[in-house]
C-alpha cells in the first residue's frame, strides 16, 4: 500500500469540514434516538467512556441514546456501519488506536480512512505501562534493551492480540532500540495480563489502570510509562523517553467521529456538547477513575492528530510485517 502523508492530511481535514447541505442542521438535531456504535464488547475502554458521557448528553439532547455494541474483525464489522450511515449525527462511532492501523494490518477494507468518516473529538486518553514478570532480572528499560541484545529473539512479550496497542507499542519500541523480541498473541487484556503473572511471558504493554493491582501487589514490575509524561497513579515510574530511548511516546486514545461529509455545523454542535460533558466534575471524576485522562481537542485538531497517527503507524507496521489477514 503506498502511503502518502500530504495526501492522507488531505483527505483527513476535507472530511472535518464536512458538507453543509446535507442530513439534520444543528438546530434541529437530534430528532430522534442518537446510536453510538462501540466496535468492541460491552466492558471495554470504548464502551465504558461511551456510558460515561451518554447520560449528560441525553439530558441535553432530549432523546435516547443507544451504546450499540458491534465486536468483530478488529473493530471493522461496526466501523463499517458507520461509515455507511448518513451524516445527520443520529450515528456516531467511537474507536481507538485500531482505526489508524488497520488500513496497514488488513489488505482491504469496506470503507475509506480517513475520507469515509468526520472526525470530532477525542474522549480521553490512557497512559500505557511497560511491566516485566517479576523473575527476569530487569529493573529498567535499559536492562531490558540489554538483556534483549544478549539474548537475541529470546525474550517473549504478550499482547491482546495482533495489531492491538500494546503489540504495536512493543513493535515501536523494537524498532527505534534495533532488538529483537518474540510476539505471543492472546485473545484479549484479559488473558494477556494472566499469562504475563503467571510467567508464560517476560513483558507487557498494558494500560496502566489495568495492570496497577499487579504492581502494588507485585505480581508484575513496572518499568516505564510509554507516553510523554509520568502517570499520577505512578509517578515514581519514569517514561520510556526518560529511561534511554529519546523520543519513544505512544498513548492509548479513544475518540468519537461521525460518517463521512457531516455540516461544520452539526459536528461543532455535538463536539461543544461533548465538551460540556467532559468537563462535568462527576463525568471528569468517573473518567478518572476508569484510568482516563481528559480528552476533547477541536475537530480540526483531532483530524490532524489523525493524519499523524497515520504517518507514525504505516512504516512501523510495514518493517514488523504485521498482517491479520
Amino acid at each position: 500500500m503506498k502511503f502518502s502523508r500530504g495526501r492522507v492530511l488531505a483527505g483527513v481535514l476535507a472530511a472535518s469540514i464536512g458538507c453543509g447541505a446535507c442530513g439534520v442542521g444543528a438546530a434541529e438535531f437530534p430528532v430522534r434516538p442518537v446510536r453510538i456504535v462501540v466496535p468492541s464488547t460491552p466492558g471495554g475502554a470504548l464502551d465504558l467512556l461511551s456510558r460515561a458521557v451518554s447520560p449528560v448528553l441525553m439530558e441535553k439532547w432530549k432523546h435516547q441514546i443507544v451504546i450499540d455494541n458491534r465486536a468483530g474483525a478488529g473493530g471493522i464489522i461496526g466501523t463499517e456501519i458507520v461509515a455507511k450511515a448518513a451524516p445527520d449525527g443520529h450515528t456516531l462511532l467511537v474507536v481507538a488506536t485500531g482505526f489508524v492501523t488497520n488500513p496497514f494490518i488488513y489488505r482491504r477494507l469496506p470503507y475509506s480512512t480517513p475520507a469515509d468518516f468526520t472526525p470530532i473529538t477525542i474522549l480521553g486518553t490512557a497512559p500505557n505501562v511497560l511491566v516485566a514478570h517479576p523473575s527476569v532480572a530487569v529493573q529498567s528499560v535499559k536492562d531490558l534493551l540489554n538483556l534483549a541484545r544478549e539474548k537475541p529473539g529470546q525474550l517473549t512479550y504478550g499482547s491482546s492480540g495482533v495489531g492491538s496497542g500494546g503489540h504495536l507499542a512493543m513493535e515501536m519500541l523494537q524498532r527505534m532500540a534495533r532488538v529483537t523480541l518474540i510476539h505471543v498473541p492472546y485473545k484479549g487484556a484479559g488473558a494477556a495480563t494472566g499469562a504475563i503473572v503467571a510467567g508464560q511471558t517476560q513483558f507487557l504493554i498494558t494500560a496502566t489502570g489495568a495492570a496497577l493491582p499487579q504492581i502494588r501487589g507485585n505480581r508484575l514490575r513496572a518499568l516505564a510509562i510509554t507516553g510523554a509524561s509520568r502517570s499520577e497513579a505512578l509517578p515514581e515510574v519514569p517514561t520510556v523517553a526518560e529511561s534511554g530511548l529519546p523520543g519513544y511516546s505512544v498513548i492509548g486514545w479513544y475518540a468519537i467521529l461521525g460518517p463521512g461529509g457531516m455540516p461544520t455545523r452539526l459536528v461543532n454542535r455535538i463536539y461543544d456538547d461533548l465538551v460540556a460533558a467532559l468537563r462535568r466534575a462527576d463525568i471528569a471524576a468517573q473518567i478518572r477513575a476508569l484510568g482516563f485522562d481528559y480528552g476533547a481537542i477541536p475537530p480540526a485538531e483531532f483530524a490532524r492528530f489523525i493524519a499523524k497517527e497515520l504517518a507514525t503507524w504505516a512504516p512501523v507496521i510495514k518493517e514488523a510485517g504485521i498482517r491479520a489477514d
